[in-house]
């Protein structure tokens, strides 16, 4: 989504994008996306691809989604590396531990030092403090916020008790926390609790038939509007995200969210204004039972939600991406001087 809005706001400035992503790509019409691999193998296949086609771009920007594409080892003109969150523990929960060890150290080590002189942009103070424990210098990272679009005339709240997680279902999303939790809410406040999202976990979450859950896949635009307006309460219990868009998404429709006190979702959450953040289990359980049980709590925090999620929209995000990718190229054309000689020679 960031990408996406990045991309066509950048477009209709009269800038000309091009995307190359690995899998498969949709038209856009206003900016180029360009297949350039798969999952794994576009990290070799875009240098090649990059100097075929797009090697007089003026800027290159590195999307570092955990592995990096290393740019600066294979592109001599202006890039930067946009960071939506760093990985660190979450390598271990998807790949075998000797793979996992190989992307941690690429990410946490690699790529700080071949980015070195970038710039190095991201969306949230969570990540910011991240990359600090990467030892990348504050002054090369720039914060940009987090836009959202003005929803579709809103609907009313749900009569029933719905509350809806949004995600891909994989291990750091942690919807099989979200089950284990809804068996102690649901015989208190009864309702659905309807799961958005595909992912290697749909199927083996979805065949445990827990009571009161449905899990919808993926859905239209329109059908997530419907949702995330009728929901009393958007949750989201992922270990770690870089922002977690969905939260602002469910916010600028007046939802207010439930997340546990971890790196983005701390930051999208404002804590007792636009929804409650939780420390543990049983902490998010009280906090979901509360809700569902206060009516004009829920409303509160809706209200805030949404003023806070709409003071900031898209065109905004892009403005700040330009400055910093102004700042990139500016870089790249002060010259760097380096010193040579013995210790004698500067006295």
């Amino acid at each position: 989504m960031l990408v996406d809005e990045l991309a066509k706001g950048l477009s209709r400035r009269g800038i000309e994008v091009s995307l190359l992503c690995g899998g498969p790509v949709e038209r856009h019409s206003l900016y180029k996306a360009v297949r350039s691999g798969g999952t794994y193998s576009q990290y070799v296949r875009v240098p090649f691809r990059h100097l075929r086609r797009f090697r007089s771009n003026d800027l290159v920007v590195e999307v570092c989604n955990g592995m990096p594409f290393l740019t600066p080892l294979w592109r001599r003109g202006p890039s930067l590396c946009l960071v939506n969150h760093v990985h660190t523990e979450l390598w271990r929960g998807r790949f075998n531990p000797a793979v996992a060890a190989i992307g941690r150290t690429v990410e946490s080590r690699v790529m700080p030092f071949v980015h070195r002189h970038n710039l190095i942009v991201t969306v949230s103070p969570s990540t910011r403090r991240s990359l600090h424990g990467l030892g990348v210098a504050d002054e090369r990272i720039w914060e940009i916020p987090m836009g959202v679009a003005d929803p579709p005339p809103l609907l009313d709240e749900s009569d029933e008790p719905l509350f809806v997680a949004v995600g891909r279902i994989v291990g750091y999303k942690r919807i099989d926390l979200l089950l284990r939790m809804w068996r102690s809410v649901y015989p208190i406040v009864g309702g659905k609790l309807v799961i958005i999202g595909e992912g290697p976990g749909r199927i083996p979450l979805q065949s445990k038939n827990v009571e009161g859950v449905e899990f919808v896949g993926h859905v239209s635009e329109e059908e997530k509007h419907r949702l995330l307006c009728q929901a009393w309460v958007l949750l989201h219990p992922a270990s770690w995200e870089g922002w977690g868009l969905v939260i602002t998404e469910a916010a600028a429709r007046g939802t207010p969210a439930i997340g546990f006190d971890v790196p983005g979702v701390r930051d999208a959450i404002r804590a007792g204004v636009s929804g409650l953040i939780a420390t543990n289990e049983d902490d998010f359980t009280r906090h979901w039972i509360a809700l569902a049980h206060t009516p004009s709590l829920r409303i509160e925090f809706g209200e805030n939600a949404r003023s806070l999620a709409l003071s900031t929209q898209w065109s905004e995000t892009v403005d700040h991406f330009m400055r910093a990718a102004a700042e990139a190229m500016a870089r790249q054309r002060r010259p760097r001087m380096a010193a040579y000689g013995d210790e004698e020679d500067a006295h």
